[in-house]
């Protein structure tokens, strides 16, 4: 069975290989996205105040799935180099310690969500109802989140291995799930308790629980690539060291979103909570076109690592162009909905006079860096999955935190909201540049000789 996979990964045509290995995984992700979307449609029907203590929170959610992704990519990397390598030992090493390194950093938020969240409402907001609504919702979503851990950890198994038809199964169930339970927990239907923005928050932890033991079953049953058992649970200090290697930088990169988006609401909310509502919508929108391409980018990093430990540098750049050709494709589609149709865009989520005037612009303005990102995003895979993804956090380190909030302060100073908006083209353009100059250095240092 193992061979089989190798060969898969190793022989099938690079094109077909991308689409087999990252369809599900987009499929899956779009489920995600429209889930998050009916979350914050629902929560739109409360009032504009519910809207907004759940933009709020994204911070939070953020770093809590950078710590997840993060140390899944490193797991899904020396993972996948392990097997091209033929080293089992080492894949079931890398399998047993991301597992006990994802219960370690569940009890990590559990503490945040029963002692930290209303102190993260209130370094934002002096709004009573917001912090209240903020609270009840962020306590569930923190204090429940091993539900979110053990569904990455088990999902990014699956991967590992090729077996991403399974993911499209756990998180579409848990998305459907989600999708389900919101409007009956937070209207209180089919003889349930009305728990207004808590509800949300409950059906969402449901959905990443059940998804979570879905993927926990399959993997025990299914996934005879790697062997995880109680006596093989523990850490080992080597590929502990390997996985964080790899996984930190990713997880700082994407830490970083959650410093950025907290920044950006302090400064959005100095205009009116409205924006911050706009910047909360703008995110679950822009969900609809990264996620599938975030898909492809968790379809593509096993494809590279594995063709990297076998020294297959033909099939390698193969996919690296397929990556980028896809994404930039995807992008450009979103491109054209966002200048489009802003306006019913907004209008999913009852958008008053006020949210439409600042909305329009907003969406209109950012996503003219779309394409960009869609290039940067591929490029920082091929760095991931090369163990260079140190590069990635440098280029996320820029764009975020260099450029994006300090433009965004900058011009807010202008006292128009529109002008923020640009600071999202401008960091984009940065980053871009950034990458390419990273792109060509370790095409020069790393690429070139891989097989040699």
């Amino acid at each position: 069975m193992e061979q089989t996979k190798e060969n898969k990964m190793g022989t099938m045509p690079v094109n077909r290989l991308l689409i087999t290995m990252s369809l599900p995984m987009m499929i899956s992700m779009l489920v995600q996205a429209l889930y998050n979307v009916v979350d914050s449609i629902f929560v739109s029907r409360i009032n504009e105040n519910a809207l907004t203590a759940v933009s709020l929170a994204f911070p939070i959610q953020t770093l809590m799935i950078a710590v997840a992704g993060g140390t899944c990519v490193g797991i899904n990397a020396v993972l996948s180099r392990a097997l091209g390598e033929k080293e089992q030992e080492r894949a079931d090493n890398a399998a047993s310690s991301g597992v006990l390194l994802m219960g370690i950093s569940y009890l990590l938020f559990l503490a945040v969500g029963l002692f930290g969240t209303r102190t993260f409402y209130l370094s934002q907001t002096d709004d009573v109802q917001i912090v209240e609504y903020g609270v009840a919702y962020l306590s569930v979503v923190c204090c429940c989140s091993f539900g979110l851990f053990s569904q990455f950890v088990f999902e990014r198994l699956l991967q590992s291995t090729g077996r991403t038809f399974y993911i499209m199964i756990t998180q579409g169930t848990g998305a459907i799930i989600n999708i389900i339970l919101d409007p009956i927990f937070i209207f209180g239907l089919c003889g349930m308790p009305k728990m207004g923005v808590m509800g949300a928050a409950v059906a969402t932890v449901t959905g990443q629980i059940v998804a979570g033991t879905i993927a926990f079953v399959i993997n025990s049953r299914k996934n005879e690539d790697i062997h995880i058992s109680a006596k093989k649970l523990r850490l080992e200090r080597e590929v502990v060291g390997q996985i964080y290697k790899i996984g930190v930088p990713s997880m700082i990169m994407q830490a970083i979103g959650s410093v950025m988006t907290y920044g950006m609401n302090l400064i959005l909310i100095s205009f009116t909570p409205t924006a911050t509502a706009v910047f909360g919508v703008y995110f679950k929108l822009q969900s609809f076109i990264f996620m599938p391409v975030f898909g492809m980018n968790n379809g593509l990093v096993p494809i590279l690592a594995y063709n990297y430990g076998a020294g297959r540098r033909d099939r390698f750049i193969q996919a690296l162009k397929c990556g980028i050709f896809y994404a930039v494709g995807i992008m450009a589609v979103g491109v054209v909905v966002f200048q489009s149709i802003p306006q019913i865009l907004l209008g999913f989520f009852e958008a008053s006079p006020e949210m439409l005037a600042i909305g329009v612009p907003a969406l209109r303005i950012i996503s003219i860096c779309f394409v960009m990102a869609g290039f940067s995003i591929i490029c920082g895979t091929a760095f991931q999955a090369l163990g260079n993804a140190v590069y990635s956090m440098i280029v996320s380190i820029a764009r975020q935190l260099i450029v994006l909030l300090p433009a965004a302060y900058l011009l807010s100073l202008a006292g128009n909201v529109d002008f923020v908006w640009w600071s999202f083209p401008i960091a984009e353009l940065v980053s871009l540049v950034v990458t390419v100059f990273f792109l060509i250095r370790i095409n020069r240092e790393v690429i070139r000789h891989i097989g040699e």
